[in-house]
């Protein structure tokens, strides 16, 4: 439940940054995004990034199951926002999991309610890669149905389907053991321009869904009747939350 409108003060500021509807106990929660998107291999660096449209003084990077709580000081890009970055540098199986991050002004002792969570996917940690492939064709008709399957020999728990350029989660669907695989089958339908693009998909295990196995070959769908420069840059399509 939602508090009454109150004001957020700031350390050196004569008047109030903003003003809205708080959680009692708390403050306006910060947001919590990468520009790389939320797969990376192991030794690639990631950052994160904390925002807000509040002044804050302070972000601090929280991991879901871990205690380590590292901060850092805000910048201000300009008047009534703020931002830090959490460097992740040569990420490993460490890093996989579950982030919020948290704002704070420096005349207050309370955190801000957390961002929605961002799960980092550390991807090569299993010995099996998956096969995609699309049906009918790779070249499919606006208002059209496709369909991209995503199979492995090998056991694997959920498959994840990334569109390359594209830094919203990955789409996530359990498999299905079928035929001696294990299958997702990831539907459009219809095809639009927003479905065109390159496209990967993963396996996970569910004892540890963040950690990823190596990307399929990539695949290309092209959306007949389309330009690719003209096309929208997001698409959208089933997702599964991770239970652990």
């Amino acid at each position: 439940t939602w508090g009454n409108p109150v004001t957020i003060w700031c350390q050196g500021t004569l008047e109030p940054l903003t003003q809205g509807y708080l959680p009692p106990g708390g403050s306006g929660k910060p947001m919590i995004l990468t520009t790389q998107g939320p797969v990376v291999a192991s030794g690639q660096s990631l950052t994160l990034q904390c925002r807000s449209d509040v002044s804050y003084d302070r972000f601090t990077l929280a991991k879901e199951g871990t205690q380590v709580l590292p901060q850092r000081p805000a910048r201000q890009p300009q008047a009534g926002l703020s931002q830090a970055h959490f460097p992740l540098d040569e990420v490993s199986t460490l890093h996989g999991g579950r982030y919020r991050c948290y704002g704070r002004c420096n005349l207050s002792s309370l955190w801000s309610a957390p961002s929605d969570p961002l799960d980092v996917l550390v991807a090569g940690q299993l010995p099996d890669t998956p096969t995609l492939s699309v049906q009918p064709g790779s070249t499919v008709a606006t208002g059209e149905n496709a369909t991209l399957l995503c199979w492995s020999w090998s056991p694997m728990d959920t498959f994840l389907l990334s569109k390359e350029g594209e830094t919203h989660p990955p789409l996530h669907l359990r498999s299905k053991y079928h035929g001696q695989q294990f299958q997702a089958q990831f539907s459009m339908s219809p095809v639009t321009s927003a479905h065109w693009g390159t496209y990967r998909c993963y396996g996970s295990l569910s004892s540890d869904p963040y950690l990823l196995s190596h990307p399929s070959d990539p695949l290309e769908l092209v959306v007949s009747g389309e330009g690719p420069l003209t096309r929208p840059q997001t698409f959208s399509g089933p997702r599964l939350q991770h239970h652990i």
